[in-house]
């Protein structure tokens, strides 16, 4: 937003002052569009892009071949893991910069945040935990998992996580309070993402080997439904009502109606898909490939391709990446 006698031209001066402070209060600030946070693991960098323009808007770099992401509910921050640097990279996501490094043993990969920013969970894929970043202080602590713990997922509350244990084909269960796990839940062969439903009642696992999708009941820690995918699937996103797997090997998308698992379609993507995530309406799914070097834009309820970024080599982009528009 970003006269007759000397009284009458003070008067009308005044009045104006007026109709611009009220104005001013009547039109808010322009919002900005959704952004998203790409890792771009051969380029060593983090790229933001404007997806309203599918435009590069910063790259920082942060070196140790960085896979994982995690945007904080608010945007802040954005939240990195680099596997062979062994550290987190905390990045001030308004102000596009770097805040700090924090050292994570083993191969820190699969990450995600508290609603509230002030926690953060990485999965620690060579040492069979998960640790507890306080992002302030550099404060950790951990709590054992399965063998190579990969996705990372916070329900809306807080108060659980879950952590895909590839390697024991099961998903562990840690209650956020006491910081200890609390169940195992078996699932297909070789899960690696997982997500939580916007309700928390409900996570999906993508089950790289055995080509599938595992549905969680969450309160009773079981798997209530299975839905075939295509080949190689390893991430899951929630949008419009549905669902949708990024199928590396197929370079597609399976689509599920989310309140039936019907089928809906398999939408072809580019080479190697691997980081899917939604916009926070639900109108767009963002899918990043990881070997043909781009974002791809999906409208989630014609499924067509509305939106193209190039990115650095390599984008992983393996978790929520997507800062909602303010």
């Amino acid at each position: 937003m970003r006269r007759k006698g000397r009284g009458g031209r003070k008067r009308t001066a005044l009045h104006g002052v007026a109709r611009l402070a009220f104005a001013t209060l009547l039109c808010p600030a322009p919002a900005r569009a959704d952004e998203v946070f790409i890792t771009a693991q051969g380029a060593d960098a983090l790229e933001i892009i404007d997806v309203a323009t599918m435009k590069p808007l910063a790259r920082l770099p942060i070196g140790g071949k960085p896979a994982g992401i995690a945007v904080s509910r608010d945007g802040a921050r954005a939240f990195v893991t680099s596997p062979e640097g062994k550290f987190l990279t905390v990045v001030d996501a308004e102000a596009r910069k770097i805040e700090r490094r924090i050292a994570v043993a083993g191969g820190p990969l699969g990450v995600a945040a508290a609603a509230d920013g002030r926690r953060v969970y990485v999965a620690d894929l060579y040492g069979r935990r998960l640790v507890e970043i306080d992002p302030e202080k550099g404060e950790t602590r951990s709590v054992g998992v399965g063998a190579m713990a990969s996705g990372v997922a916070v329900t809306p509350d807080g108060g659980t996580i879950l952590v895909a244990d590839r390697d024991d084909n099961a998903v562990s269960v840690i209650d956020a309070a006491s910081f200890t796990r609390v169940a195992t839940i078996p699932v297909g062969r070789h899960p690696f993402g997982v997500t939580i439903d916007a309700e928390g009642a409900r996570a999906y696992t993508a089950n790289v080997e055995s080509d599938d999708m595992s549905v969680i009941d969450i309160a009773a820690r079981k798997v209530v439904a299975t839905a075939k995918t295509g080949s190689r699937p390893y991430t899951v996103a929630l949008a419009g009502g549905r669902i949708f797997t990024a199928n590396q090997h197929g370079d597609s998308l399976s689509v599920f109606d989310a309140a039936t698992l019907a089928p809906l379609e398999t939408v072809k993507v580019g080479e190697y898909p691997e980081g899917i995530d939604a916009s926070r309406d639900g109108r767009t799914v963002y899918v990043a490939n990881w070997f043909s070097n781009e974002l791809l834009a999906i409208d989630a309820k014609t499924l067509k391709v509305v939106g193209r970024a190039e990115t650095g080599d390599g984008p992983r982009a393996f978790g929520a990446f997507v800062a909602a528009g303010r």
